[in-house]
């Protein structure tokens, strides 16, 4: 989940939804796996450039100190995700978001064949960057390839290089479909969100309908009135089941949320 908005209490966000991501964390409805119990994280920016980092092993429905810390932060800017491991070990520094300087990301899928490619895609990473890699997820890996190929100055085209890459380096070892993404990063002034799959079967991505025409459409909710005109969320499923609240971002596609103007366009790889 991914929210940019007016300041909000993380705990709006966290646990008061219906389908919250806390509740996904259980009981997932459109995901690979329904538990999602192999820890978890939120990052969010408050104070300076550099975003703040939760993280541990523990399931999100059963920790206290992430309902201690949800009551207090209050952010326009907040991410959160829940891991299932795709295969890697189940430790702090591989649970999501990642962080890079002012920048998150965070992904739900999985490179396929990585055993296999991992030595090369791993070479590919700016020897400058290579050092700052602390876990040993697929998901990391794909962040600092993106930083890699200039994902500070071109989100888009950098996450297509990176996923270029990451297609040419799979059929080098006849990995079938090496990639299965949906991805958020953000500077913590805009997000970004990218929907791929190379078997063109893409998990599931939603972004919010714009709070000003929710209101007109459920005057009855009142959780409504505490988001600004400009909130939004990306999220891997509805938060709640709410009728004309959600749209799903179309398979192939790449979006960013920014202020004044959002827009979502194609996405393809480029072979770097």
């Amino acid at each position: 989940m991914a929210y940019s908005g007016s300041p909000i209490l993380a705990e709006e966000l966290l646990f008061r939804p219906v389908h919250s991501l806390i509740d996904q964390s259980m009981h997932s409805r459109l995901g690979a796996t329904t538990t999602n119990g192999d820890g978890f994280g939120i990052g969010w920016y408050g104070e300076g450039p550099r975003p703040a980092l939760f993280k541990d092993i523990e399931p999100a429905w059963n920790d206290q100190n992430l309902r201690e810390i949800a009551g207090a932060v209050r952010t326009p800017l907040f991410f959160a995700h829940v891991r299932s491991s795709t295969g890697t070990a189940v430790q702090r520094s591989n649970c999501h978001p990642f962080r890079h300087d002012g920048w998150l990301w965070m992904h739900n899928g999985a490179l396929n064949g990585f055993r296999a490619m991992k030595r090369d895609l791993l070479t590919a990473v700016d020897p400058a960057l290579f050092t700052e890699i602390e876990g040993s997820t697929d998901s990391e890996l794909l962040f600092f390839l993106a930083l890699t190929f200039g994902l500070t100055d071109d989100p888009f085209g950098a996450v297509a290089r990176a996923v270029g890459l990451v297609e040419d380096v799979g059929r080098a070892h006849d990995v079938t479909h090496p990639v299965q993404m949906t991805v958020a990063t953000t500077d913590g002034e805009s997000v970004w969100c990218f929907r791929y799959s190379s078997e063109q079967h893409t998990r599931t991505l939603f972004y919010s309908t714009e709070i000003a025409q929710l209101r007109a459409l459920h005057p009855e909710v009142e959780s409504l009135g505490l988001l600004s005109e400009e909130a939004r969320f990306v999220v891997s499923e509805p938060l709640r089941d709410l009728s004309g609240a959600w749209n799903e971002v179309p398979e192939s596609s790449a979006g960013v949320v920014q202020p004044g103007h959002d827009e979502i366009r194609p996405f393809q790889p480029i072979s770097p």
